[in-house]
C-alpha cells in the first residue's frame, strides 16, 4: 500500500551541527540533557550567523531579480552561482497565528532584497546559535543555484536542517558546492523547533505538528517557484540529517506531502529509529522520536498549568490565550518539553511514521539512506564524561537491556575486542540505535522502491573529535560548507567530497546516483543491506559492504 498521491512522483519516471537527537525525557532531566547536548558539540563552530532580513542600503555588485509568486526578489551571484537568501515562504506564525498551520505570505510591491540570512528559530543556546534566539518570525528559506543558464529546469534538493527539532537553522547550510558542482537547484529551510513547533494543548488543531507543516509548506512553495530559479518542480528530492533525516521520513509517511518530491534523502535519521533504556544518557527511557497527538497534548496542558505564574495569565484569559499572548523568551525556557513530531491527531502523520513504515504506507519514491560508521561516540561522553572502567560495561548493559540480555550482548560485543569499555560502549550503541534501526527502514522500503544504501567512513573528518572517528554529523562538510566556512581537507578527503557530491546530485537528477569517477553504487536488496563504504582512499577508499553484517543488525532483531 502507500499514500494517494495528487500525482505520480515514482522513481521510474554543526563547525559541526547538532550532536544530539530527538529526547524524550522527564522534567527533571531537562536541563541534565541540555547541558550534555551542549558539550557534544565543539564551540565556536559557525563563522557566519544568522541576522534578521533588513533592507539594503546598497546594492550587491552582482544583483539578480527573480519574479516568485508573490514578488521580485533580488539575490546576488557570486562564484559561480545565484544566492538568494532570507525568502519568506509563510506569515510569521506570531501572536494570533502562533501553533497555527503556516499562513500565505503577503504579496509585497517591488523588489525586495534577498541579500542576508533571515532569523533563526526560537531556541536556546547552542554553539551554532549562540545566545540562542526569540524569534518567532523565521519561516524562511535560501536558494542557491547555478549562475550560469541551463538548456532544461535542474533537480532542486531541499534540505532540512538536523539538531534533534529543538536547535538548528537551514541558514547553516552555504550550498554553493553542492549546487555548481552538481548542477542542482539547493533550497535549505528554516521550521519551526522545540515548544514552537511541537507543542500540543486539548483542543488545538495540529498540536505536536506545526514544525513538519512548515517543511510541506516549504515543499509547497518550491512547487510554485521552483521555475523562476531555473528548478524542475516535478523533480524535487527532500533531504535531511539526524533530525532532517527523520523529517524526510515522516514527510515519507505523511499523506499531506502527496506530490511534493520525487526523492528522498535520509542521514543518520529514519521513521524506524528508536533507543532503549540509558542507552543515550543515564536515566531517559526508551522511545523514539514520535510520540501520540494525546501524549503531547496533556503534557502541554500540565506544563501550562505549572508556568502559568510565568506565562502572567490575565484575570479571567483562557489558557489558550494566555498560551498565545505569552512573551517568546518564556516559551523557550521550556522548549525541551516539546521535541516529539505527534502522530494520530490529523492527517498530517494519522499514524506514526515507524508503524506507517512497517505497513507500506509510504509515498513511492527512490532513497538514498545511511549513517556514520562510528555514529554515537559523542554520546559516551554522557556516561561518567566518558571515563569508563572495565567494570562498568555489564552495569552499562544491564541497565540498557536487563541482565538476562546484558550476557548476550556482551558475548556478541566482548570486551577484549574493542580495548576499553567506550570503545564497547560506543559499538554497541551505535549499532542499536542508529545503524541498526536504518537499516530497518532500508528493509521495509526496498521491497516497493530502490534504496541506496551507505556508510560514512572517514575517521578522520575535519569535524571528528579525539577518539570518536566518523561521528553523528561529521559527513557534513563533504556536502555543504558550514556557516559559510570550509573546512581543510586533504587531497585524498577532497576527493571523496567530490565523489560524494557526485552521488547526491546524480540521485537527485535521476534517482540513481551512479555515473564516472565514482565506484558503482548497487540499489540494497531484500535481506541483508549491502551498501557504499564511503572513505577517502587512504582510508580504504569507497568499497561495498554488508551493513547488516557489519553492525549485528541480525543479532538485535533477534533480542528485541
Amino acid at each position: 500500500m502507500e499514500w494517494p498521491s495528487g500525482r505520480s512522483v515514482t522513481a521510474r519516471s554543526s563547525p559541526t551541527l547538532q550532536c544530539m537527537t530527538t529526547l524524550r525525557i522527564t522534567r527533571s532531566k531537562v536541563r541534565l540533557a541540555l547541558a550534555l547536548a551542549l558539550a557534544l558539540m565543539p564551540a565556536a563552530l559557525f563563522a557566519n550567523r544568522a541576522t534578521a532580513a533588513q533592507p539594503q542600503s546598497r546594492p550587491p555588485a552582482e544583483p539578480t531579480v527573480v519574479r516568485t509568486d508573490v514578488g521580485l526578489l533580488r539575490g546576488e551571484a557570486a562564484g559561480g552561482a545565484r544566492v538568494f537568501n532570507g525568502i519568506p515562504y509563510a506569515a510569521p506564525p506570531v501572536r494570533a497565528l502562533r501553533w497555527k498551520a503556516p499562513q500565505a505570505v503577503k504579496p509585497w510591491h517591488g523588489v525586495r532584497d534577498a541579500l542576508k540570512l533571515a532569523n533563526a528559530c526560537a531556541q536556546q543556546d547552542n554553539p551554532e546559535i549562540p545566545g540562542g534566539s526569540t524569534a518567532e518570525d523565521c519561516l524562511y528559506l535560501n536558494v542557491t543555484t547555478p549562475a550560469q543558464q541551463a538548456e532544461r529546469p535542474r533537480a532542486v534538493v531541499v534540505w532540512i536542517p538536523g539538531g534533534g527539532f529543538f536547535s538548528g537553522a537551514g541558514n547553516s547550510y552555504q550550498a554553493s558546492k553542492m549546487a555548481t558542482r552538481g548542477d542542482v537547484v539547493v533550497v535549505t529551510v528554516n521550521y519551526r523547533l522545540g515548544i514552537f513547533g511541537f507543542f500540543g494543548y486539548p483542543g488545538l488543531a495540529g498540536s505536536g505538528t506545526y514544525g513538519i507543516q512548515d517543511q510541506q509548506a516549504a515543499l509547497r512553495w518550491v512547487q510554485r517557484n521552483a521555475r523562476a530559479f531555473g528548478g524542475d518542480p516535478r523533480n524535487v528530492t527532500v533531504a535531511g540529517e539526524s533530525a532532517g533525516g527523520m523529517s524526510v521520513c515522516a514527510q515519507l509517511a505523511s499523506p499531506t506531502s502527496a506530490g511534493l518530491f520525487a526523492k528522498a534523502v535520509m542521514q543518520s535519521g529514519s521513521c524506524a529509529f528508536n533507543w532503549a533504556d540509558n542507552s543515550q544518557y543515564p536515566g531517559q527511557a526508551a522511545d523514539s522520536p514520535w510520540v501520540k497527538e494525546s501524549t503531547v497534548q496533556n503534557t502541554g496542558k500540565e506544563w501550562a498549568a505549572e508556568h502559568k505564574a510565568d506565562l502572567k495569565c490575565k484575570a479571567g484569559q483562557s489558557m489558550r490565550d494566555c498560551l498565545q499572548d505569552a512573551e517568546p523568551a518564556v516559551l523557550v525556557e521550556s522548549t525541551l518539553q516539546f521535541t516529539q513530531p505527534a502522530y494520530g491527531g490529523s492527517a498530517v502523520l494519522p499514524l506514526s511514521p515507524a508503524k506507517a513504515m512497517k505497513g507500506g504506507l509510504f509515498h513511492r519514491v527512490p532513497v538514498l539512506s545511511g549513517n556514520n560508521h562510528d555514529e554515537a561516540t559523542p554520546w559516551v561522553a554522557a556516561f561518567n564524561g566518558g571515563v569508563l572502567a572495565d567494570a562498568d560495561y555489564p552495569r552499562l548493559l544491564t541497565d540498557m537491556v536487563g541482565a538476562a540480555a546484558a550476557a548476550k550482548v556482551q558475548r556478541e560485543y566482548p570486551l577484549a575486542q574493542y580495548g576499553s569499555t567506550a570503545a564497547a560502549w560506543a559499538a554497541v550503541t551505535t549499532d542499536r540505535i542508529w545503524s541498526c534501526t536504518q537499516v530497518t527502514n532500508d528493509q521495509q522500503a526496498v521491497s516497493k522502491v530502490p534504496v541506496y544504501a551507505y556508510e560514512f567512513a572517514d575517521k578522520h573528518s575535519p569535524l571528528s573529535q579525539p577518539g570518536q572517528g566518523a561521528a553523528h554529523a561529521t559527513e557534513l562538510p563533504y556536502l555543504f560548507s558550514l556557516g559559510g566556512y570550509d573546512f581543510p581537507m586533504s587531497a585524498t578527503q577532497q576527493r571523496l567530497s567530490e565523489q560524494m557530491l557526485d552521488y547526491w546530485t546524480a540521485f537527485a537528477r535521476t534517482g540513481n546516483p551512479n555515473g564516472p569517477g565514482r565506484p558503482y553504487w548497487a540499489p540494497a536488496s531484500t535481506g541483508d543491506t549491502r551498501g557504499l563504504s564511503l572513505a577517502p582512499t587512504d582510508q580504504g577508499g569507497i568499497k561495498r559492504v554488508n551493513l547488516t553484517a557489519e553492525h549485528h543488525c541480525g543479532f538485535w532483531a533477534e533480542l528485541s
